[in-house]
């Protein structure tokens, strides 16, 4: 077994959009494994947009990643070592073991993997934290009823694609607003949703919202909200009374923080937008899945079956190598990928 791992480390912290020289990726000795503990090899490893916010040392819902430290995320791969009795040499495991080719953790924090029930990429898109985290979010804050209309933005990243598909099964008609034409085709043609909008098309909020209002005429009941930006500030006037809107993410201003440097001059303010939740009664529900794993079971049961099934479908972009992660990363950011955003590894 080779002695050495590679990791990616955070080498200072970014301001706007990370850069190359944000990271470094350095060749450590591999970690010994405690009483309890495992040592994986990782296959793929995930990138996710609320990595952006650990690399910024400032107040949040957990702490930053410290400079020098091990860019945090998860991944799946083969355990290697065990001192844990559920897991062997041979098995397959999920855990957080970071941006590396290596990681430990104790048996009791990871998750084993069967890869012959789905590919093993599949924990940490669809089946993992992304696709729980739409189905929860639409599921306890969105409150879905039949007949109602889901507009969903990143429509078909990991979690928009999620919603829409599990909202489209309980009798809702679902529009997505996507980055790009290639992107709403996908949406409506892999993912049945029943329309998307490009917001790339349109340069101002108002602009956007004309262009949703010809496929939501009766308004809008459920927003889930993965963006901010001029998305929220088109959507929101058009939400109806009694509406939800589960906030999962705000990727528009994760780089430039505020409002973004090139947010349109009529974004809704503060009392504009506290009165429009004010007069139309809306339900609005910020949440952090990381809170509610306890539900992942039930997720597992309800979904697990549908994909099997062929009724959830799926995309997958896989970057190869851990030199590579800053780059997909960045483009991820900016809507580059067409899916979830994997790294190859081996």
């Amino acid at each position: 077994m080779t002695e050495q791992m590679q990791r990616m480390v955070l080498a200072s912290r970014p301001t706007g959009a990370p850069q190359d020289e944000n990271f470094r990726l350095e060749t450590v000795d591999l970690p010994k494994i405690g009483d309890g503990e495992v040592l994986v090899r990782s296959h793929y490893m995930s990138l996710d947009p609320y990595m952006r916010g650990r690399m910024d040392d400032a107040k949040s819902y957990a702490a930053p990643v410290p400079i020098g430290g091990t860019m945090e995320g998860g991944a799946v791969g083969e355990v290697i070592a065990s001192n844990h009795p559920n897991f062997s040499v041979g098995d397959f495991a999920f855990g957080m073991f970071g941006w590396a080719s290596h990681g430990k953790a104790k048996g009791d924090d990871i998750q084993r993997l069967n890869p012959d029930l789905a590919p093993i990429t599949t924990a940490l898109g669809v089946m993992g934290m992304p696709g729980f985290t739409g189905w929860f979010g639409l599921m306890e804050h969105g409150r879905p009823k039949a007949g109602e209309t889901l507009v969903v933005a990143a429509a078909t990243g990991p979690v928009g694609s999620m919603v829409g598909q599990i909202a489209k099964l309980h009798g809702l008609r679902v529009v997505g607003i996507a980055g790009g034409a290639e992107k709403c085709q996908t949406a409506t043609e892999t993912y049945g949703f029943d329309a998307c909008v490009d917001h790339r098309a349109y340069d101002t909020a108002r602009d956007l919202r004309k262009a949703l209002k010809a496929h939501c005429p009766g308004g809008i009941d459920i927003y889930f909200e993965n963006v901010g930006g001029k998305v929220l500030d088109a959507v929101l006037p058009m939400m109806n009374q009694f509406g939800r809107i589960p906030v999962c993410g705000m990727i528009a201003w994760y780089n430039a923080g505020g409002l973004g440097a090139d947010a349109a001059m009529e974004a809704l303010t503060g009392p504009r937008i506290w009165r429009t939740i004010l007069v139309n009664y809306l339900s609005v529900n910020g949440f952090i899945i990381s809170n509610h794993f306890d539900r992942y079971g039930e997720f597992l049961h309800e979904v697990g079956p549908q994909l099997a099934a062929g009724k959830i479908a799926y995309q997958e972009d896989i970057a190869e190598g851990l030199e590579n992660a800053p780059a997909a990363f960045r483009a991820m950011l900016t809507g580059g990928n067409k899916g979830k955003q994997i790294v190859k590894l081996i």
